[in-house]
């Protein structure tokens, strides 16, 4: 019996290390989403990303990226780096390869 309660403690310790990590990456693809994306892609006036995507999906999805429920980290990834539209592409040298793991767990968090 006590070796399973240690097998059962472990495998708990793990999930909860996982839980944490994953809690930690998506603020900081807060962070991230805040310097590099919310200047164009935010809620308020002027903000052209928000503005364009208000026009393509006409009501349809969220204009602003956060709250958006169908990014998948993939195609946030894909966007990042080729850019779309009037939208440049970002080089490594502007968001790391850590940092864009982050902010497409971030957009992904509430994906239905």
């Amino acid at each position: 019996m006590k070796f399973f309660t240690i097998l059962l403690f472990c495998g708990l310790s793990g999930l909860v290390g996982q839980v944490f990590a994953q809690d930690a990456m998506v603020e900081h693809g807060n962070e991230v989403y805040l310097y590099w994306c919310a200047p164009c892609h935010d809620d308020g006036p002027r903000r052209p990303g928000t503005l364009a995507l208000q026009f393509l999906y006409k009501g349809e999805k969220p204009a602003v990226l956060d709250q958006r429920t169908d990014l998948i980290p993939e195609y946030t990834k894909t966007i990042v780096r080729n850019g779309v539209s009037i939208m440049p592409f970002f080089r490594k040298t502007e968001i790391s390869d850590t940092e864009l793991d982050a902010l497409a767990a971030y957009l992904a968090r509430n994906n239905n």
